[in-house]
């Protein structure tokens, strides 16, 4: 088995200006993803508002999740809790795992997840050719399910398995606090006036928001959050139904968004037709979330995060059964 020599040398700068023109890992491709401004989908937003989104999708592993996934493995390399022998293992909706399977493969460890059974097709196959085993869980149990059987798959072998814990582990939210946080304030001029994100683990609010709240006081932090526990939006959690993460802390959000999902997937198909972004299921609920906001104010700069592409739900209900003609503003349908 290769693994990595020194976890310092995995961590990828903050600064594009400090990086190499090429690398010696896929994994210091991480982080200093792109941002871009939304100028269509924004009706009933003033003109002195601007809406800017976060491009995750283009980490090397596909989704913000490289960020705290990365955080994590070198956490436990750094502790001795991730030696050669171990086992990462861990529960996952999707883009956790597929991170954890890249850079296991990375540094030569092997990777094994527990997803609900009902995830994406794509998300299984992509995580499966990181080399990544896959156990799968009631997919009625959601994610909470996983969370249970990985517990008890590390029980019956406790000295085999290292678990991020990305649930439960603050270096999840610590990456975003030493690099999602950072990168928006740069790439903002530190014009930044509302940070907004899905809530999932909770470890890109947490973090991002910690950190854009000690640059600038007044900044407000908002959660988008599933309506209710039997919504349909693939990732993200709806906490007083569900097992609330450990680094979970709502005290620190300055408001929370409810998103029906229809509104989510509608928000989802605009986005594709209009701005040219084919996103995933989170993205539209951040953005719901974020058009409710921004249509509030009269002046400031809203940033909202898209965890990811679109690539990875083709065969979910966000899109099976859809036609053009669902559309708002298609065929003369009311937007």
């Amino acid at each position: 088995m290769t693994v990595a020599a020194s976890p310092a040398l995995v961590t990828p700068p903050t600064d594009p200006t400090a990086g190499p023109l090429s690398v010696p890992s896929a994994l210091q491709l991480i982080g200093n993803t792109p941002m871009i401004e939304i100028r269509k989908v924004r009706c009933g937003v003033a003109p002195g508002v601007r809406i800017l989104a976060k491009l995750e999708g283009f980490n090397p592993g596909g989704s913000v999740k490289d960020r705290p996934a990365l955080s994590m493995i070198e956490d436990g390399l750094r502790h001795g809790k991730l030696v050669p022998g171990k086992t990462i293992i861990d529960s996952t909706s999707g883009n956790t795992g597929i991170a954890l399977s890249m850079i296991g493969a990375a540094l030569g460890y092997p990777v094994e997840l527990v997803m609900p059974g009902n995830v994406s097709t794509e998300r299984k196959r992509v995580a499966t050719a990181y080399g990544a085993k896959l156990t799968f869980s009631d997919p009625l149990e959601g994610s909470d399910g996983a969370i249970r059987m990985c517990r008890a798959i590390i029980a019956a072998d406790p000295e085999r398995y290292f678990k991020p814990d990305q649930y439960f582990n603050e270096a999840n939210s610590l990456a975003h606090y030493r690099t999602t946080g950072p990168e928006i304030w740069r790439q903002t001029g530190g014009t930044v006036t509302h940070f907004i994100a899905a809530l999932g683990t909770g470890g890109t609010i947490m973090g991002t928001g910690r950190y854009l709240k000690e640059q600038r006081p007044d900044l407000q932090v908002i959660a988008a959050e599933p309506a209710d526990a039997f919504h349909g939006i693939e990732g993200l959690k709806h906490m007083a139904s569900s097992i609330v993460p450990g680094i979970f802390h709502p005290e620190l959000l300055d408001l929370t968004v409810p998103i029906e999902t229809d509104d989510d997937y509608n928000m989802v198909y605009r986005l594709g037709r209009e701005e040219g972004l084919l996103v995933g299921q989170s993205c539209g609920a951040a953005h719901v979330a974020a058009l409710t906001v921004a249509r509030e104010l009269q002046t400031g700069t809203v940033v909202v995060i898209y965890p990811d592409f679109g690539d990875r739900y083709m065969s979910t209900n966000l899109w099976l059964g859809w036609e053009p003609s669902e559309l708002p503003g298609v065929n003369g349908r009311q937007a």
